[in-house]
């Protein structure tokens, strides 16, 4: 096996789009005998698992994805890495793994950021460092049942915009494919969820639309959430709305951004939201770690387009919220306590 490690002069940093780069450093922990290691920084992005290990036949893991972010001047941000832990620990308890410290997740960040700081990319350019930690099973298994070895591994990637466009409206269709079932694993943020979106997805990209928007999986009448991301839609009445259900995964940026609309006069709710409905909304966006605020120009349901504020041009509460919540990311704004993470470089 051979690693060829990415350099921070390979990079353009305004044109770096979304994808894996092997850095220099990532943290690993390992949990046998019923706790955790100590876990530390390692080098290589390899890693040796039995080819019974659980996670290949029965997909015991869970994911997160956060980023850091460098400031003006010359400092890094983490945003929530407390929010992430908490959801990467429920989705672990769903699919039976073990906890992981929650102080000790944010120190793990930290440390990755730290030894690979010279992949942060540039205040202004807007990209970002990823972080994506994981856990999987590893014992080695052909029967059904959850495992008794994990790991867990914090890499690090700097990215650019999720979606091609930016902050720029895109088209979605409505799918017949459900993400998840109504009291599967929706809530949890594991693989799966994400394997059964890729045929959608697909279809969606081979009919000229940027992803699918889900519906619920009992009666298929009311949005769930979009491909890649969580949905919004801003009401002429002056409502932020996102839709309720068992199935849908808990966004931190959600949570964010709900917190964030009324310093706009936006009135946050949390409710269920019929695709019959989608007339009312005047903005309707995208909303995630890895899309940030992403506009959605129109939405095509059963044949039908339905266009929001614009196909072209950015909704004026969608601008200000992308402006409030990357302003407090990037450290040009204070945000409510607690969510920016100094990282000590």
């Amino acid at each position: 096996m051979s690693e060829t490690k990415a350099k921070p002069e390979d990079f353009d940093w305004e044109n770096i789009g979304f994808s894996y780069h092997d850095l220099p450093y990532r943290y690993r922990a390992y949990y046998k005998d019923g706790q955790w290691s100590e876990g530390g920084l390692e080098e290589s992005s390899f890693m040796s698992v039995s080819e019974g290990a659980q996670v290949f036949h029965y997909g015991q893991e869970v994911f997160e994805g956060l980023k850091a972010y460098r400031r003006k001047d010359g400092g890094v941000n983490l945003f929530r890495p407390d929010m992430n832990i908490k959801r990467m620990n429920k989705s672990a308890a769903r699919l039976v793994m073990p906890e992981f410290p929650e102080d000790k997740f944010i120190e793990a960040c930290r440390a990755v950021v730290k030894a690979n700081q010279d992949f942060v990319p540039p205040y202004g350019t807007g990209a970002t460092l990823y972080l994506r930690p994981f856990m999987f099973g590893t014992t080695p298994m052909v029967g059904v049942k959850p495992a008794d070895d994990f790991t867990l591994v914090i890499f690090a990637t700097p990215v650019g915009a999720y979606y091609k466009g930016g902050l720029a409206p895109t088209a979605y269709e409505t799918g017949a494919y459900d993400r998840a079932a109504h009291a599967g694993t929706g809530q949890a943020k594991t693989s799966g969820n994400y394997a059964a979106s890729l045929l959608p997805g697909q279809n969606a990209h081979k009919a000229g639309f940027s992803d699918v928007v889900y519906l619920d999986p009992r009666l298929h009448e009311n949005i769930e959430e979009l491909g890649g991301a969580n949905f919004f839609g801003i009401t002429a009445d002056g409502k932020f709305q996102t839709p309720k259900s068992p199935s849908i995964l808990p966004s931190i940026t959600k949570k964010s951004l709900l917190a964030l609309a009324p310093e706009f006069g936006l009135e946050p709710e949390e409710t269920v939201i019929p695709v019959a409905d989608i007339d009312k909304f005047t903005e309707v966006g995208a909303m995630g770690t890895a899309a940030v605020i992403s506009p959605v120009g129109s939405i095509t349901h059963n044949g039908k387009k339905h266009v929001f504020f614009s196909e072209t041009e950015v909704g004026p509460y969608t601008r200000k919220l992308y402006n409030r919540l990357t302003a407090i990311q990037f450290g040009d704004e204070k945000g409510p306590d607690g969510w920016v993470y100094d990282v000590e470089l």
